[in-house]
């Protein structure tokens, strides 16, 4: 039977409301537990003076898959494994590569790798670990609908734009830091190692004025939510007060 008008936008705004918004960005239910504990031993990113930043990002990548494929399948839905690009200059995606670290090409379900650029030349620290698990949470957000549903919001609530950015990138850095626990005792770095990176997490964030990431002491929450619990579902940033996620 077809629907009038009226009823049609009814069910719009039923749709959109928050709480069944909610549900829709809540794919990673408690009955699917925690993401078992694996090994993810690093690679240099360079030897000999040579940089081995592809070798070390498919390592990343590969425990990465493995980790959530697993996880994925417990949830009932497809898993299916991101394409991975590495670019050195140009655009990708629509996007300069000068201009960002890593990035999550959406529409191609790709990984963008640049191999130089701050985020990965000359590092000894977790932070190329822990922005590859970040980006590859975004793939899981497209995969699992949370995207879907984030984008639907962002366009019926305009004045909630700035919010909703910044409990998607959260809810990332949650589920990057669920991963990097799962697999920290594999990783040979020290207690030191993990305080440094904590505390170059809280210096990422967006203090200012505009706003997409959250503040330090937000990304540092979520991120450290995640390395502790090991669950996917305590991830849940949309239902998160919003002095959580500011």
């Amino acid at each position: 039977m077809a629907s009038s008008p009226l009823l049609s936008a009814l069910l719009a705004i039923a749709l959109l409301s928050p709480q069944s918004a909610h549900a829709a960005t809540a794919p990673f239910p408690w009955k699917a537990g925690k993401l078992a504990v694996t090994a993810c031993p690093e690679t240099p990113l360079s030897s000999g003076g040579i940089p081995r930043t592809r070798e070390y990002l498919d390592t990343v990548v590969k425990c990465l898959d493995k980790s959530w494929s697993a996880y994925v399948a417990r949830t009932g839905l497809r898993f299916e494994r991101p394409a991975v690009r590495y670019a050195e200059e140009g655009t990708v995606c629509g996007v300069p590569i000068a201009d960002v670290d890593a990035f999550y090409c959406h529409p191609a379900k790709t990984l963008v790798f640049p191999l130089t650029g701050r985020w990965i030349e000359g590092r000894t620290d977790l932070y190329p670990f822990k922005v590859a698990a970040h980006e590859y949470a975004h793939h899981l957000q497209t995969l699992t609908g949370v995207r879907r549903s984030y984008e639907a919001r962002h366009r019926a609530e305009p004045d909630a734009r700035g919010e909703l950015r910044r409990r998607f990138e959260l809810q990332a850095d949650c589920l990057a830091g669920v991963f990097m626990g799962s697999v920290r005792a594999s990783l040979a770095r020290t207690g030191e190692d993990w305080s440094a990176l904590y505390e170059t997490v809280r210096a990422s964030g967006d203090d200012g004025d505009r706003r997409s990431h959250g503040k330090g002491a937000g990304r540092a929450y979520w991120f450290r939510r995640g390395t502790t619990t090991l669950s996917p579902a305590a991830c849940d940033t949309w239902s998160a007060p919003a002095a959580k996620v500011s």
